[in-house]
């Protein structure tokens, strides 16, 4: 038996060497990690990042092979309510700490989930595989589950908070993974790539077919996962190192440093960096479009830019009449992602799945990117149940078979992004009847009313010479005019009418000027007449 005593931060002192002779010599060394058994762990391999980028290359030359699916029939009596009936062991957590504060459980395989994944353990340069075992689970008795083999593999893995009653980390499906945010709720997802999103051609999930996990050096973030990306046109390396910051407030950010290293297997016509995926059904744009009592239903309100020279942009986020894909053009883009900027309860009247703490995911890139553009797509749907929103990077070089190339991000999700007090931002936007009140209303005429919040306009009244400044597509705009709220505090509102003929989609551009500077963020919006 391993001395009890061996800490983790020990065990970084014994070189990689010696550590692999102590594996050889005492399977249970890797316990110091985790409450598995030798026979839950595979046998010590040498592990580094270079070494997966490695691997990825190699594969990358050679023709993918779809992952085998084990025991395809018993996996299908795991349905929804079966799958609800399976619990991780709390006593076979791994701990990637030695004080317990990252513990982390795994999920079991079922109807929805039947592509296993291998998951491993590192430690100071030394992996073993933890090995599927139903030992590792609670499974009622008589339970299909029991039929499984053992090394069946996973579906994932999930971090918890050290007391295990929740989770804030979770990876399952493809190369899905998402966190619970700032207030522990969870909503929108992020991928590891995207390919061929929204193109004729169906869209391609890799997926991240191993993952290894290890706790950090002194120092660092307390989580490093490393994951190795397989797909028909595509392979990779990751690595993530995880960091979960909290507040005076008790609100969390989740950081994420991402190192990306992908080698195309073939052409790839589309490639999407630092993917996610969300949900929006209607909000305060789109009332006409609800047709359930509550007043908002959405995981993210809109999409966040900060592009390569300076500007801010606010795109809302709509629900279209068929599937669009907006690009927005930038050279080295400083940042983006998808934000839920609307925080208050009132708004939604949801107090089962709290749709106002959902949270926001923000892209920084650690390196310069080049030419290329942020996509959002956005797909019709009349239902909350599944994402209908991508956002992501597509650099305009083409990805050919052969080539490589490496990505490294931030990856923050957190309650708002930084924003400079010397801009005001959207924080609303609403669309009615175009026209004035008490007269005729024109026939095919659209209101637009976008309030902005911020330091920008403090001591600022009607007179001072703010102007709204309003492009169209095409179509005719009238009706142009803003003022401060009355009552509101650093709130202004701004107003303007477009009326365009025929079905094609409207591309708005608005903000708010002084003297020839921008008071606001660029608000921009895709009309449907």
């Amino acid at each position: 038996m391993t001395d009890k005593k061996i800490t983790r931060r020990k065990a970084l002192g014994i070189s990689a060497a010696g550590l692999a002779a102590a594996f050889n010599a005492d399977a249970r060394l890797a316990i110091a990690l985790s409450g598995v058994d030798d026979a839950e762990l595979g046998d010590a391999a040498p592990f580094s990042f270079d070494g997966l980028q490695k691997i990825a290359a190699e594969r990358a030359m050679l023709p993918y092979m779809p992952v085998a699916v084990p025991s395809p029939d018993i996996l299908h009596q795991i349905d929804y309510d079966q799958y609800q009936r399976i619990r991780y062991r709390p006593e076979k957590s791994i701990q990637l700490e030695p004080d317990g504060s990252i513990p982390c459980q795994l999920f079991h395989l079922g109807k929805y989930a039947t592509e296993p994944v291998r998951m491993h353990v590192v430690e100071r340069g030394v992996s073993r595989e933890v090995l599927y075992s139903a030992s590792l689970f609670e499974i009622p008795a008589e339970h299909p589950a029991r039929q499984l083999k053992s090394g069946a593999g996973f579906a994932g893995f999930r971090i918890m908070a050290k007391d295990l009653k929740t989770d804030w980390f979770a990876a399952m499906g493809a190369s899905y993974f998402r966190t619970s945010g700032p207030f522990d709720q969870y909503g929108l997802s992020a991928r590891g790539i995207a390919i061929d999103t929204a193109m004729p051609q169906p869209e391609e999930f890799p997926r991240f077919s191993q993952y290894w996990l290890e706790g950090g050096a002194q120092g660092q973030p307390p989580l490093i996962i490393h994951a190795l990306l397989e797909g028909p046109s595509i392979t990779g390396a990751y690595r993530m190192t995880a960091d979960r910051l909290t507040d005076a407030r008790g609100v969390h950010r989740i950081n994420l440093e991402i190192d990306a290293v992908l080698f195309a297997r073939k052409d790839i016509a589309r490639l999407g960096v630092a993917p996610f995926s969300s949900m929006f059904w209607y909000g305060e744009t789109s009332r006409k479009q609800s047709a359930d009592w509550r007043p908002e239903i959405h995981d993210s309100d809109g999409l966040a830019v900060l592009t390569g020279t300076g500007e801010r942009i606010w795109r809302p986020i709509a629900n279209p009449p068929r599937v669009v894909t907006s690009a927005f053009a930038d050279r080295d883009v400083q940042g983006f992602g998808l934000l839920q900027r609307d925080r208050d309860f009132v708004h939604y009247l949801d107090d089962g799945v709290f749709y106002e703490r959902r949270p926001s995911v923000w892209v920084e890139p650690m390196d310069k990117w080049g030419e290329g553009a942020v996509h959002l797509v956005e797909i019709p749907t009349d239902d909350e149940t599944f994402d209908n929103i991508v956002a992501y990077w597509a650099p305009s070089e083409p990805f050919r078979q052969g080539d490589k190339r490496r990505y490294r991000y931030r990856l923050s999700w957190l309650d708002d992004i930084p924003f400079p007090q010397r801009l005001g931002r959207a924080i609303g936007t609403w669309t009615g009847m175009g026209g004035r009140p008490g007269h005729k209303r024109p026939e095919g005429v659209r209101k637009f009313v976008i309030d902005f919040e911020g330091g920008a306009f403090g001591g600022l009244g009607r007179d001072d010479g703010v102007e709204l400044i309003v492009s169209a597509s095409r179509g005719e705009v009238s009706n142009v005019y803003n003022h401060p709220v009355v009552g509101q505090h650093q709130r202004w509102r701004a107003f303007f009418d477009i009326k365009a003929e025929g079905a094609d989609p409207v591309d708005l551009r608005a903000f708010l000027r002084r003297d020839g500077d921008a008071l606001t963020e660029t608000w921009i919006y895709q009309y449907f007449p």
